[in-house]
């Protein structure tokens, strides 16, 4: 073992010196490095505490590097199984503690996790590079892969083999000594970086209370509204008052239904200025250097740009497929949201104002547009759209095509009283999984809504090692006895993550390097967005849409209302996305460092494309957790590209039946159940019987 190997126990040691002797010692009592005796082996969540983290990472980084040191120094002649094999079952402790870890802290974080996670980043960088930049394990596996012909392997192992070669490689193993050390400091400094741009956007989030204490302007709000409104006042002490914050459930309907126009303006400009203060929380140098240090890396590994670099592995494979597709659809979507605009500027004037629509208008004048021209007030949809109706509208669609069915536990230890667990069996009642279910937003919790795993699905000795995936959400809360109503758009987005969920519940690989969503970006939409297909579909509506007090259907006449307005605003929710996608490539299909201001640059970039000033893009530079934080960089597009996809599978659905079980057989086994495993093209194809259509997207938007 030489001195370099020792290297990652030199940092740990310098980055942990919070671990004390005592914490050591008990380490055989740390929830986190023992197996844990619940129920299906999920996390002990009850046992586990914050003082348990840091001596649970030290132990695993060093049996981590002691699984590789043994991979290294093995004597025999490189094979699959003793290097390729032996490099993806390394790493199964840290892989555990970190999954844990980083779920929690973005699900319910606190100070003590953030500051972990904060001395965490650089560790787990250096960690990672020392692995991915080791000369003996590079050569050992391109030893493997040279002879990949003759080793008589299956298709998984091939695609096992091709992928860790080419990661060791994309991450850096043919560079000079030289290079090596400039990418572990860019590495180093991104991982920081990157961690920052998170939490200081959460804390601006948390931070932000518009308090109304004048019954008069809440004027225009629903009442469910208001409740929640006077039960966060309530909580933070502020009795008889009514506090509005920026998460989504509180922010968008207020925008949406406020009478107060400065009012709407102040909460808005709080939105639309996170990261953008010029406080401790702001994010515009850390973005920029972010973008550049990623340029500075795709240059090194000899890529023009970051989006080269990123979408080599991608279906669009290049920038130009990228820009292609966003600009083929950017000016339909343009002109629409344009004539949107008008349309809002006549209803500004007919009430006799003389102001210019803004975005903080845009909501609130569409909303009485819709009103006007369907009768549709989004507020009579909602009681027909509880969660535990739309929760068990997913569960059945699921049940419909492919048997399945949804136990709920309560023997299963959570990491919040607020979660909900359910086991997931197969038609022939056999255990496929099990899914936690998150749904409400609470200041521990980032924004928005994603799918994760507290473990994914691989097989050991051929028998099937069952996932437990998990959706986390940030919807709608009950309201004293009235329970969580949804708008349409949230029963959309739960349809949206239960389709990750699938992805990762259905897989049935070899590998956990290669199950469920591990797959391009702008693939991994595809199971998602599907299912939001169901979730719109008037058949589908009418199953689970039930008013939560009657537990009548959806009516038909309301149902028509909403297909008669499903294109409505279409202009303006296509052009913000896209306005937002192409923002992202701006700043990482560059080639050369951004010099610009943040807000200098972010103008000249919508200026240049003719965003009109009305809308603005859906996430502004300083608070694009996606790209800067999230693992989308060059890859917000993906969406849309996936919607090419999802639109055109969905129509299969259609041609032969909704619940048609030879399509829905066909997809499970081609797509769902294959992860990545497969070319991503290929297996669309193979479920499809030809290549995907844009023309059912195009439709979809009301863009054709």
């Amino acid at each position: 073992m030489n001195k370099k190997s020792f290297l990652p126990f030199m940092v740990i040691a310098s980055i942990f010196v919070g671990c004390n002797s005592e914490e050591k010692q008990n380490q055989s009592d740390n929830p986190l490095l023992i197996d844990s005796e619940t129920p299906f082996n999920v996390p002990a969540f009850d046992q586990i505490r914050d003082e348990h983290f840091r001596p649970a990472f030290e132990e695993a980084l060093q049996q981590h590097n002691l699984e590789i040191e043994k991979i290294v120094s093995n004597q025999d002649e490189a094979s699959f199984t003793n290097t390729i094999l032996a490099l993806e079952n390394a790493g199964s402790l840290l892989n555990k503690v970190s999954t844990v870890f980083f779920n929690l802290n973005s699900a319910n974080t606190n100070d003590t996790i953030q500051a972990i996670a904060k001395d965490l980043a650089p560790v787990l960088s250096a960690h990672s590079d020392e692995i991915n930049l080791n000369p003996k394990l590079f050569a050992r596996v391109k030893e493997v892969y040279s002879k990949k012909e003759s080793l008589g392997l299956d298709a998984e192992d091939i695609k096992l083999l091709e992928e860790t070669y080419k990661r060791l490689v994309r991450s850096g193993a043919n560079l000079s000594d030289t290079d090596k050390e400039k990418l572990k400091k860019i590495n180093a400094k991104l991982s920081i970086l990157t961690t920052q741009f998170g939490q200081n956007l959460l804390a601006e989030t948390n931070a932000y209370e518009l308090v109304v204490d004048k019954k008069e302007d809440l004027v225009g709000l629903p009442e469910g509204l208001i409740s929640a409104a006077a039960d966060v006042a309530n909580g933070k002490g502020k009795e008889g008052k009514w506090v509005f914050t920026l998460s989504n459930p509180s922010v968008m309907p207020f925008l949406q239904y406020a009478d107060n126009r400065d009012l709407r303006k102040q909460i808005w400009e709080a939105y639309q200025l996170r990261g953008n203060n010029g406080n401790t929380n702001d994010n515009k140098k850390a973005l920029v250097e972010i973008a550049n240090l990623r340029l500075e890396k795709a240059k090194l590994l000899g890529y023009p740009s970051h989006a080269a670099y990123v979408l080599e592995e991608s279906m669009a494979s290049d920038p130009k497929s990228v820009y292609e597709l966003l600009n083929k659809l950017w000016a339909p979507a343009l002109a629409k949201a344009k004539i949107e605009a008008e349309d809002i500027q006549k209803e500004i004037e007919a009430a006799k104002d003389t102001f210019e629509v803004a975005p903080y208008d845009w909501r609130y004048y569409a909303e009485k547009i819709r009103v006007k021209r369907f009768a549709l007030n989004e507020e009579e949809i909602k009681p027909y759209f509880s969660l535990a109706a739309v929760r068990e509208g997913a569960f059945a669609t699921a049940s419909k095509l492919w048997g399945l069915s949804f136990v709920a536990l309560n023997n299963v230890p959570v990491y919040h009283p607020e979660v909900e667990v359910y086991e997931v069996k197969d038609k022939d009642g056999s255990h496929l999984g099990l899914l936690f279910a998150d749904f409400f937003p609470r200041e521990s919790k980032r924004g928005g809504a994603w799918m994760t795993s507290y473990r994914k699905q691989y097989k050991e000795e051929g028998q099937r090692i069952a996932p437990v995936i998990s959706i986390v959400c940030n919807f709608t809360k009950p309201v004293g006895d009235q329970p969580a109503l949804l708008t349409f758009d949230e029963a959309s987005t739960l349809f949206h993550e239960f389709g990750h969920a699938l992805h990762g519940l259905l897989s049935n690989v070899k590998y956990k390097s290669l199950s469920g969503t591990s797959v391009p970006r702008d693939f991994v939409e595809l199971p998602s967005q599907i299912m939001e297909n169901w979730a719109a579909d008037a058949e589908v509506l009418k199953t689970y849409a039930k008013h939560y007090q009657t537990g009548e259907a959806i009516p038909d006449s309301l149902i028509a209302k909403m297909d008669k307005a499903g294109t409505f605003d279409q202009g303006f929710a296509t052009v913000e996305y896209l306005s937002a996608s192409l923002l992202d490539m701006n700043y990482h299909a560059a080639t050369i460092p951004i010099t610009a201001e943040v807000n200098a640059f972010e103008k000249s970039a919508m200026t240049k494309i003719g965003l009109i000033d009305a809308i603005i893009p859906r996430y502004r530079s300083s608070y694009f957790q996606h790209i800067f934080s999230g693992g989308y960089s060059a890859g917000y597009y993906s969406y849309i590209w996936s919607e090419v996809l999802d639109s055109d599978a969905f129509a299969a659905f259609k041609e032969k039946g909704l619940y048609d079980q030879g399509t829905a057989a066909s997809f499970r086994k081609n797509i769902l159940e294959r992860g990545g495993t497969g070319n991503p093209a290929e297996m669309y194809h193979t479920f499809r019987g030809t290549d995907p259509n844009p023309i059912h997207l195009m439709k979809k938007r009301g863009l054709n």
